[in-house]
């Protein structure tokens, strides 16, 4: 269970849009202080997302051995959910921008202007759950696993999931002019090829989780 999770959590990690915001904020006045706050939204999100679907999920009793066909069906349907999503990014033409139209949304708006309260907003926008990190929390949560090991496993699914954020402030306190200088070149490679590592996360976790809802109705 755990092993499954934490796969899922890190496959959902790869958020270019976290990393650019986390360059962002570590080059800004204040990068510390921006990049804290960052992280605290991330993972505040994330912990009550993890609260919110063991709550539901159990309260619905789908861990039970009796409920194997819906937790192995619901597995299946996120897994159907994330392989048309990689099929429509692959295939959908990105809308260059106007020049003479720029838009800017909230994350955009306060990424340029860092403050605190911001830079908190804006890791509970950026980390709001999306269906990999659902997935991660499914395992959790219909697993026959003890209060105990059930936490265990939210704080690595949690950790993981905000990677993007705490790893670039470890690195950023530990070595700042050259984790500056690699996040940049770093980030020109995100821009150009983000897309397409967000396409692939999608389908390959999209497959596994096909693929395991479909073994467990299978074998049920």
């Amino acid at each position: 269970m755990l092993e499954q999770a934490a796969g899922l959590a890190l496959l959902a990690a790869l958020s270019p849009t976290a990393l650019l915001i986390a360059a962002v904020y570590l080059g800004s006045a204040r990068p510390r202080l921006m990049g804290l706050c960052y992280l605290a939204g991330a993972a505040a999100v994330s912990t009550l997302t993890a609260i919110v679907v063991l709550v539901v999920v159990r309260g619905a009793g789908l861990n039970r051995p009796a409920e194997h066909t819906p937790r192995y069906g619901l597995r299946l349907g996120l897994g159907v959910v994330l392989l048309v999503a990689a099929v429509v990014l692959a295939l959908r033409k990105p809308k260059p921008p106007d020049p003479d139209k720029p838009q800017r949304g909230f994350v955009s708006r306060m990424v340029a202007n860092p403050a605190p309260v911001g830079a908190f907003a804006v890791g509970v926008v950026v980390f709001a759950p999306g269906i990999t990190f659902l997935a991660a929390l499914q395992v959790i949560a219909t697993a026959r696993a003890g209060l105990g090991l059930t936490v265990v496993a939210v704080a690595v699914v949690v950790i993981i999931g905000v990677l993007f954020v705490w790893l670039p402030i470890a690195l950023y306190l530990i070595a700042p002019a050259v984790t500056a200088r690699r996040l940049s070149a770093f980030n020109d490679w995100l821009r150009a090829h983000g897309r397409t590592v967000l396409v692939c996360v999608c389908a390959v976790v999209g497959t596994i989780m096909v693929a395991n809802g479909i073994y467990g109705l299978i074998r049920g």
